[in-house]
């Protein structure tokens, strides 16, 4: 499949010139994941670079990002907490003080992860927060000890903990209908909120249209480029997580949306950098992950006030639609982009439960 630009308004050479240099989104964002990734390995011991060398192949740059975080919290409680390691500077910590790490140490990091504060500031980590930053230290650890560089591997005897499962937060069907009338026509908003409705409305009923009627994520949704949309078959080209490059499909209601933004989109002259770019601040610069959020939660708030939504819960309500209507979990897994089928039947598990209970309706025994 080929795709073309819908509109091409950049006339003279030198412009079509930038044009052509510009940097996607996801590698403008690879470069600065990469910058932050270095800074953040100078705060840590000289060896883990060893470890993010290592892992290079398989991680995208927002998970070694992550995980260099949660490495040097480990690092961190070492520092404050073991008298030994308090002596010493964390860059100078040698390989050699994970030898001396516990299993019941880890524990107690566990334990301790639950809350603390650092530089005056409170953390707490719930059990989704503990399990990552285990399975980080396990990651961490397996290295070292699968090349020979440590002798024993303490974290595996660490139990990991229970996640609970919690209900999905979703849309229902009449709260997506009221929220995309909230968006067109913005009568609820704050005096102060319309006043920028008049200027956002088309470009923000564009948005929250892709989001509900795709499933894609916010970061490929603010990723999108306008070469990336294919009216002719109805699609965009995203990027997805770990650097796949896939077509989403869209329906009728998504392509009215977005073409009724597009001939808004040419009148604009974007800034440097963000020429490519489909959506746009009122800067005139690509739109950022968190301007979409907090336009999400905006209109959200007008629609339910006991639902906390953002734009994961969009994709979560696309993906519940979608498995009510097809049944199909592999389907939903597909186009949402998991690597893991598990990963989707975990998150649907009770509407599979749901499914089962109906079946018993449907096989008849004797007639009554």
């Amino acid at each position: 499949m080929q795709f073309k630009p819908y509109v091409t308004f950049l006339k003279s050479p030198h412009k079509l010139e930038i044009t052509m240099k510009e940097k996607a989104y996801y590698e403008t964002i690879n470069v600065k994941n990469e910058v932050k990734l270095r800074k953040l390995l100078e705060t840590l011991p000289p060896f883990c670079k060893q470890f993010f060398i290592g892992i290079e192949a398989t991680s995208s740059s927002r998970t070694k990002i992550a995980y260099a975080y949660d490495i040097g919290c480990f690092f961190d409680y070492l520092h404050a907490t073991n008298p030994v390691c308090a002596k010493m500077d964390i860059t100078d910590f040698p390989i050699s003080i994970l030898n001396e790490i516990t299993p019941m140490d880890i524990e107690e990091y566990l334990s301790y992860l639950k809350y603390y504060e650092k530089d005056g500031t409170e953390h707490t980590n719930d059990e989704g927060g503990l399990k990552r930053k285990l399975s980080a230290l396990r990651s961490f650890y397996h290295y070292y000890y699968k090349n020979g560089l440590i002798e024993d591997d303490p974290t595996v005897k660490v139990d990991m903990p229970k996640i609970h499962e919690k209900n999905i937060i979703r849309l229902d069907v009449d709260e997506v209908a009221k929220l995309l009338d909230e968006v067109e026509s913005g009568e609820n908003l704050t005096a102060r909120q319309q006043q920028y409705h008049e200027k956002t409305k088309i470009r923000d009923l564009a948005m929250m249209t892709l989001l509900l009627g795709t499933g894609i994520r916010v970061s490929e949704c603010v990723g999108l480029d306008m070469e990336d949309v294919d009216f002719k078959n109805n699609g965009i080209k995203i990027h997805r997580k770990g650097g796949a490059e896939v077509v989403v499909y869209f329906g009728e209601e998504v392509r009215r949306a977005l073409m009724d933004y597009m001939v808004e989109r040419q009148k604009i002259t974007a800034a440097d950098g963000s020429i490519n770019a489909l959506f746009l601040s009122l800067q005139n610069k690509r739109i950022s992950v968190r301007s979409v959020e907090n336009m999400v939660k905006k209109y959200s708030k007008l629609v339910t006030t006991l639902k906390h939504i953002t734009p994961h819960k969009l994709r979560s309500t696309y993906g519940t639609s979608l498995y009510r209507e097809t049944g199909d979990i592999y389907l939903v897994a597909d186009v949402l982009g998991h690597k893991d089928v598990n990963t989707t039947r975990k998150h649907y598990a009770a509407l599979e439960d749901e499914r089962r209970r109906s079946a018993a309706k449907y096989v008849k025994l004797r007639e009554i």
